[in-house]
């Protein structure tokens, strides 16, 4: 199942968190394809920088994953999409989203989450997108 993975999701599951955790596990174990664009990538590294997460090592290890298409695919260039956003920059994930076919996108911003439905890609935290996946199975 492809999903695309807002940052505050992806960056949780490295703190340890619950449910992200849950999801990049599923990832981890090939039961999820991530979609990723490279503003979105952009922005995990910068994020997880910002968090003191500085070690190189690490940070080259996942971007390594992303460029082998461990469990993910890229798009390099997507269609610009206008959504009425507190935050145009989330509008990448929106982007993403259609240009590589998703069924969701997972986030924890509730500016995002307030969208729902964009075009069938379900919009939903972590915890319903599991709940979903469990039901789908």
């Amino acid at each position: 199942m492809r999903v695309v993975i807002d940052t505050n999701v992806f960056i949780s599951s490295f703190l340890g968190r619950g449910n992200p955790k849950k999801i990049i596990d599923l990832w981890k174990n090939g039961k999820l394809t991530i979609c990723l664009s490279r503003e979105i990538i952009d922005e995990y590294v910068e994020v997880l920088i910002q968090l003191g997460i500085k070690n190189s090592r690490e940070i080259e290890e996942l971007l390594q994953l992303f460029a082998q298409g461990y469990h993910s695919t890229f798009i390099a260039k997507t269609k610009t999409i206008k959504i009425v956003m507190e935050d145009p920059d989330d509008n990448k994930f929106f982007e993403c989203a259609v240009a590589l076919n998703t069924k969701y996108i997972i986030s924890g911003d509730k500016q995002v989450l307030k969208v729902k439905n964009y075009f069938g890609i379900k919009v939903v935290n972590p915890k319903i997108f599991l709940q979903d996946f469990e039901g789908n199975k």
